[in-house]
């Protein structure tokens, strides 16, 4: 790279922007333990280290802690004092406080600006600029069942606009002068302009000024006023594989003040300089490195030329016996391109650093996985469960399966320990679990096993005082009354079946109760309902519990079901929730975490929330709320992280 990145305003005293490259993040966290050992002029100021994930923090943590400690060889542990923000999140708190604009009210925050985009959506249905989105939604029918995706499209819209404004910030500022191009002088596509017309009246509804408008008077700020920013005189960036044009021009200009450090993930310095993506060699850095070149290309165009800017490759010791898995990373650093069959070095027996496992099915792929760890530990005595990572495309469905294969008696000399990380909230909070699963209930056909499922989940089973053998003989009771699906003969008018009582949980409990009531010799049919007959004594209690959970469930369907407010709904949700899951005092925080769910939802739509939402709207909102959240507790614990 051409050498000078941004570092200093002209004739002013000249601090440092320097990009320090690698192919590995262990030399980099080396790199940045020599940065850190260099004390700053205030011993109290904490040092900032933006990461992308908690995983990167809490690894990063130990091993900066094998050399920043305070005794000889400064290895006895000890990292502290140091400040692990995102990346994203330190360029919008420099910049918030450069405009004055609270990054948590800001309106333009995808999850506050749907709901504003969604009242401009639906005022601007009737206009043929707008047919593009209008034929998405199926908006000339209100019935039209394409109308319950709504709010996940305009949701859309709000990330793409918010991506728009950090990733072509040019484009934004194009649309706001009326010039519906891309940024570069290019219009944009007929099928494609009502974004930045749509763009252009959302702006006039929030009647705020964009992210990618303010980035320019807040960088100014940020140059004439450093102490606008509470970001120490030193601060680096670690492992980044992308870098967005708006987060680098912030960067610029808190580096006329202040020392920059970026240390950048890259994994070909062959490639380093190169603009054509097309001229990579090798077919996994072609596939894989594309975000760390989109990095490379806008450091090079944005920042080619700048005085008095640094950029240091850090190269990693080569192996002295290469192994398979050194062949290839060493082929992807050197972009070479894939040998001929007769070129193809020969491998060594006992290599096997790089293992494909043919496995028939999820289960057993778990259970291969476990065993093949075995063999590692087996192996390498110095291997320990902290040091192994086990990645999986959704940990959600995984979760099951590995733990049937890993869990162990605990006395077991064969137990491996290990921690389950960025796991969806309805996994880790069962009273969201149990939410979740109501309103998935409220347009489903409530079907025997579906409703059992139901009352089988911790916190209903805590409500009604269900234990396992309740929950055996109710199923026995369902099957044996021919219960089948449906509240009622009402609940299966969608189906044209309003006519067809037999079968719903309302028949099935008629003949339980009826079942209480009268003799077991007495089997005279009552209104035309069969007392069923094997219903003891002992079990009137279960009979009256179960009554009033079918009860319950069907007062909260019948009560989610018609459109509604966020508001409302928020209400609606938290009414069922008191009907139908309880917890331990212990576990109180699970229905905590819900009210807070639910009251961020109504700030979030603040006044512009008075759009009813659709049952399918509000489920895909909560599904949004409920994904994954990747978090620090569960990585590097010295357990096995999955």
């Amino acid at each position: 790279m051409a050498d000078g990145l941004y570092c200093g305003r002209d004739g002013g005293a000249r601090l440092t922007f320097v990009v320090h490259r690698a192919e590995r993040a262990d030399v980099l966290s080396d790199v940045l333990a020599d940065l850190l050992a260099a004390p700053v002029a205030d011993a109290f100021v904490p040092e900032v280290v933006a990461v992308h994930s908690r995983g990167v923090e809490r690894w990063l943590a130990h091993r900066l802690s094998a050399r920043l400690g305070v005794e000889a060889g400064r290895a006895d542990g000890i990292c502290a004092n140091l400040e692990f923000p995102f990346p994203g999140r330190m360029v919008q708190s420099a910049i918030a406080a450069a405009t004055g604009i609270d990054p948590t009210t800001d309106p333009w925050r995808p999850e506050r600006l749907a709901w504003s985009l969604l009242d401009v959506v639906e005022a601007n249905l009737d206009e043929q600029w707008l047919y593009v989105l209008v034929g998405h939604l199926g908006a000339g029918d209100p019935n039209d069942a394409k109308r319950d995706r709504r709010f996940a499209a305009v949701r859309h819209i709000a990330e793409l606009y918010d991506h728009y404004s950090v990733h072509r910030p040019s484009m934004i500022m194009a649309w706001v002068t009326g010039d519906d191009t891309d940024g570069d002088g290019i219009r944009l596509p007929d099928d494609a302009r009502w974004q930045a017309e749509l763009w252009r009246r959302l702006r006039q509804a929030v009647d705020t000024p964009s992210p990618a408008e303010r980035a320019v008077a807040g960088c100014k700020a940020l140059v004439d006023n450093p102490a606008l920013s509470d970001l120490p005189a030193r601060f680096s960036l670690f492992g980044l594989t992308r870098l967005p044009a708006s987060y680098l021009d912030v960067l610029r200009a808190l580096s006329e003040h202040r020392d920059v450090h970026l240390l950048a993930l890259q994994p070909s310095p062959a490639t380093w300089g190169i603009d054509d993506h097309d001229a990579v060699r090798h077919p996994l850095l072609r596939a894989w490195g594309r975000d760390s070149f989109e990095m490379q290309v806008i450091l090079n165009r944005r920042l080619a030329g700048a005085p008095g800017a640094e950029d240091v490759h850090h190269p990693m010791r080569e192996p002295d016996r290469p192994t398979l898995l050194h062949r290839l990373q060493a082929a992807i650093r050197s972009d070479a391109p894939l040998p001929n069959a007769d070129a193809r070095p020969l491998l060594e027996l006992g290599d096997r650093s790089v293992q494909i496992h043919a496995c028939h099915g999820r289960s057993r792929q778990a259970e291969v996985v476990r065993d093949a760890i075995t063999h590692l530990f087996a192996a390498d005595a110095s291997l320990e469960p902290r040091d192994v990572v086990v990645l999986c495309p959704d940990i959600d469905e995984m979760a099951p399966l590995l733990r049937a294969a890993f869990d162990d008696d605990p006395t077991s000399n064969r137990r491996i320990p290990y921690r389950l990380a960025d796991r969806s909230l309805r996994q880790t909070n069962p009273v969201l679990g149990a939410v979740a699963e109501l309103i998935a209930l409220v347009d489903a056909r409530l079907t025997a096993s579906q409703v059992l499922a139901f009352a089988g989940l911790p916190p209903v089973c805590r409500r009604f005082g269900f234990d396992d053998k309740d929950l055996e003989r109710i199923a026995d009771w369902v099957e044996a009354t021919g219960t089948r699906w449906g509240l009622d003969a009402a609940h299966r008018l969608p189906y044209d079946l309003a006519s067809v009582d037999a079968g719903t949980w309302d028949a099935g409990l008629q003949r339980l109760l009826l079942g209480v009531a009268m003799s077991e010799d007495d089997e005279r049919l009552v209104g035309g309902v069969l007392p069923f007959d094997d219903v003891d004594s002992g079990d009137i209690d279960l009979v009256g519990r179960f009554a009033e959970f079918i009860g319950r469930l069907g007062e909260s369907v019948r009560a989610l079901t018609d459109p509604r407010t966020v508001v409302a709904w928020a209400s609606a949700i938290d009414a069922a929730a008191d009907l139908l899951v309880d917890t331990r005092a212990d576990d109180a925080w699970q229905r905590t975490q819900l009210d807070r769910l639910l009251s961020e939802v109504q700030d979030e739509a603040g006044t512009s929330g008075r759009q009813p939402l659709r049952l399918a709207e509000m489920r895909d909102l909560l599904a949004d709320r409920l994904r994954g959240q990747p978090t620090r507790a569960e990585f590097r614990s010295g357990d096995l992280t999955m």
